[in-house]
């Protein structure tokens, strides 16, 4: 049988098995929590059974599935995608937009930028140009070297040989945390693209060998502090990521806002006199 042969239960079971096995739920526990059959449940796995509509939605909420990959469990059981992908400057996003920044502009003179699911900047306040500038000068001349074919993208700018890693005082420190901690995201929430970016990443010269190693299982401490050179002054952040809870888009749904914190009083001193520069 080919591809194109296959029946939506056939396409349908192993996304869903791989979705359960992702969660580390057991069939049992899954039929419990969806008010289902084990028995149905293995049936849907084994292509036996054909979904329902409403049965693809329940199993992908109770599996906490990423509203785009519902839409893709709906479409491999034969059903029309369910959860829209609007731009954000589409008018029933104005509510997300004007959240957004809000967000960006109260949030001043600390960093903040908005962010996709593959870590593409789609928004950022005035305090996060003004480090970056501040940092290495002309940061459009830099996104242009670390970005040529692509949006500016955050993961690359820290790690990319011309971004910013050179003046991240602990960056082999905190690379392999964050490179761990984003593999995790892209395995839970399915995200092959960014598990290609992680890859991409990997192979930046300079970027150590034992990164490679799947090590990175062990959970990440408490915070993730980031340590700059501005001039011989050290600058000391950590951040937080924020996403909308009750997200019915997929585009909001994979918002991610990253905001900065000062980790210590000489580096609020500095993001102050940087804001009033």
């Amino acid at each position: 049988m080919t591809p194109t042969e296959l029946s939506p239960e056939s396409v349908f079971a192993p996304l869903l098995k791989r979705w359960r096995a992702t969660r580390k739920v057991s069939q049992l526990e899954l039929s419990l929590a969806a008010d289902v059959s084990q028995r149905h449940i293995s049936f849907l796995e084994s292509g036996r059974a054909a979904p329902s509509r409403a049965m693809v939605l329940q199993l992908g909420d109770v599996l906490d599935v990423p509203l785009r990959e519902r839409n893709r469990l709906l479409t491999a059981a034969g059903f029309a995608p369910v959860f829209q992908a609007r731009d954000l400057d589409a008018p029933d996003m104005a509510p997300i937009m004007a959240a957004l920044e809000q967000v960006m502009v109260h949030h001043e003179p600390n960093p903040a930028v908005v962010l996709d699911r593959n870590w593409n900047v789609l928004m950022r306040n005035d305090a996060m140009a003004r480090a970056f500038v501040t940092l290495a000068g002309d940061l459009e001349a830099m996104w242009a070297k670390v970005c040529p074919d692509s949006q500016p993208n955050l993961l690359k700018l820290t790690f990319h040989p011309d971004g910013v890693r050179d003046f991240i005082v602990n960056w082999r420190e905190i690379g392999p945390i964050l490179l761990g901690r984003t593999r995790r995201e892209a395995e839970l929430e399915g995200n092959a693209t960014l598990l290609a970016l992680l890859d991409e990443i990997l192979d930046y010269p300079g970027v150590p060998r034992r990164w490679h190693a799947p090590t990175w299982k062990t959970p990440p401490p408490p915070v993730l502090p980031l340590e700059y050179d501005v001039g011989g002054t050290r600058l000391k952040l950590f951040s937080m990521l924020s996403t909308f809870g009750t997200a019915q888009d997929v585009t909001a749904d994979e918002l991610r806002i990253e905001t900065f914190f000062p980790a210590d009083p000489a580096s609020a001193a500095l993001l102050r006199a940087m804001a009033s520069q």
